[in-house]
C-alpha cells in the first residue's frame, strides 16, 4: 500500500505558503481569528471547486465524512458550515485575488512559449473581454442591474500563450466594459485584441503612446479620411489595406495619429470584416488572424462556467461572491501549473474529471492522470472546450 500524500494535498503543495501568507497579512486576514485560518478557508473552497461541490453544506458534509484525513489535508479543525460561511462573508476577497495574481505570474512562466504555431510575433498577445454573471435580484440586491435582474461582471485580460489570465477584476453589471482599459498596465510592444465594445479613441491613444499595439473591429458608421491605399493580394482574403485618419472633430482630438484600416473577407463565414490597428508593419492577413484568435477568451469564459463553480454561488454578499470566483481561478491556475510541472499530456477537462473523483486517493498524481484510460465518443469530445493547447 502506498503511504504517500493524498491527491488533494499533492495539488495544494503547489501553494507557496510564504506568498499566500503575504496576501493574508496585507489585508489583515487573521484579525481576531482564533481558529479556521485563511489557509483552511482556501483549502475548503478549493476542495469544493476541484470536487465539483454544489454548496457550502455539500463541502462541509464531504469533508466531515473524511474527518480522520483532514489533518493530513492541512486542516487543523473540523470545517463547520457557520464558520466557513462567516469566513467567506467577512474575510477580504482581495486576499485571494492577490494570490491568484501570484499564481498567474508562475503559470505564465510555464506557458510563455505556447503560442499558436501559425502566429509569428515578437510581442505578447493579450485578449480582452468581459463576461456577465447573472444573479437573482432577490438574493443579491447589491448587484442590481435592472428592474428584474442582478449581475456582476468579470473583466479579464487573457494571454494567448497557454490561455492564462494575466489580469482580472470585477465591476457592476451596469458598468461599461471600456473602463477596464483604465485598470490595465499596458506593456510596450504587446498586442491587445478586443471587440467593438471597447471603442474609445482617447483610451486607444493612451495605449498607442506607451508603444503597445491594438487590433479591433471598426463600427459601420466610422467617419474617416483615407490617406493611402496599399497594394494587397486578394487571394489571401484581404480586400483593402489603408492608412486613415479620423474625420470627426472629437475623434481627431482624441486620436490625432494615423491608423490602419483593413478589410478582410473570410471564406469560412462568408462575411467581410473591417479591422483597425495602430500597427503598420505586420501583414494584413496576420492582423486578421490576430482578431480571429479573440474567440479564445470566449472559449475560456465558457470553460470556467462549465467546469468551475462561478455561476452558482455559495454566499450572498459581494465579498463571498468575489472570494468564490477568485478561488475558482486559483484552482484553475494550480491545475494548469500541475500539468506543466508533471508534463501531463491529457487536456484540461480530463485532468479535472480525474482529480474530482480521486482527491482522497494516495496515488502519485502523475501516475494517476497519465495512466487513466478515458474513452469517449468523438461527439462528446468535440462538445468539451479544451484549453492549454490540447
Amino acid at each position: 500500500m502506498h503511504h504517500g500524500k493524498y491527491v488533494f494535498s499533492q495539488v495544494m503543495d503547489m501553494v507557496v505558503r510564504y506568498q499566500f501568507n503575504q496576501c493574508v497579512v496585507r489585508y489583515h486576514g487573521h484579525y481576531r481569528v482564533k481558529r479556521f485560518s485563511c489557509s483552511e478557508q482556501f483549502l475548503a473552497m478549493a476542495f469544493g471547486q476541484l470536487s465539483f461541490r454544489e454548496s457550502l453544506r455539500d463541502i462541509v458534509v464531504c469533508l466531515g465524512a473524511q474527518r480522520e484525513k483532514l489533518y493530513h489535508l492541512g486542516f487543523r479543525s473540523m470545517v463547520t458550515l457557520p464558520t466557513l460561511a462567516k469566513a467567506n462573508e467577512q474575510r477580504d476577497w482581495r486576499i485571494y485575488r492577490d494570490y491568484a495574481l501570484t499564481l498567474i505570474r508562475e503559470a505564465r512562466s510555464w506557458y510563455g512559449d505556447d503560442r499558436p504555431g501559425d502566429l509569428v510575433l515578437n510581442g505578447t498577445v493579450y485578449l480582452i473581454d468581459a463576461t456577465t454573471i447573472e444573479l437573482c435580484l432577490n438574493i443579491f440586491p447589491w448587484a442590481h442591474y435592472d428592474k428584474e435582474q442582478a449581475a456582476v461582471k468579470l473583466n479579464l485580460e487573457l494571454c494567448l500563450s497557454g490561455h492564462i489570465p494575466s489580469f482580472f477584476d470585477f465591476s457592476r453589471g451596469q458598468e461599461h466594459d471600456i473602463h477596464f482599459l483604465d485598470r490595465i498596465v499596458f506593456e510596450p510592444g504587446a498586442y491587445y485584441v478586443f471587440d467593438r465594445g471597447y471603442l474609445d479613441f482617447a483610451r486607444w491613444h493612451t495605449l498607442h503612446r506607451v508603444g503597445a499595439f491594438f487590433v479591433t473591429r471598426a463600427k459601420s458608421n466610422l467617419s474617416f479620411r483615407r490617406q493611402y491605399s496599399h497594394p494587397v493580394n486578394k487571394r489571401t482574403g484581404v480586400r483593402c489595406d489603408q492608412t486613415i485618419v479620423f474625420a470627426g472633430t472629437s475623434a481627431t482630438k482624441d486620436y490625432p495619429d494615423p491608423l490602419r484600416r483593413i478589410k478582410y473577407y473570410d471564406t469560412g463565414t462568408k462575411r467581410s470584416y473591417v479591422f483597425l490597428t495602430n500597427n503598420f508593419t505586420l501583414a494584413a492577413e496576420t492582423i486578421a488572424l490576430l482578431y480571429k484568435y479573440r474567440w479564445r477568451i470566449e472559449l475560456f469564459f465558457k470553460w470556467i462556467k462549465q467546469h468551475l463553480s462561478v455561476t452558482s454561488f455559495w454566499g450572498r454578499s459581494a465579498n463571498a461572491v468575489k472570494t468564490q470566483i477568485c478561488i475558482a481561478l486559483c484552482a484553475y491556475l494550480l491545475v494548469a501549473i500541475l500539468k506543466k510541472r508533471l508534463h501531463i499530456e491529457k487536456n484540461s477537462y480530463e485532468i479535472l474529471q480525474i482529480l474530482s473523483v480521486s482527491l482522497f486517493d494516495k496515488t502519485p498524481v502523475f501516475r494517476l492522470i497519465s495512466e487513466a484510460s478515458l474513452q469517449s465518443s468523438g461527439e462528446e469530445h468535440q462538445n468539451q472546450p479544451t484549453l492549454w493547447g490540447y
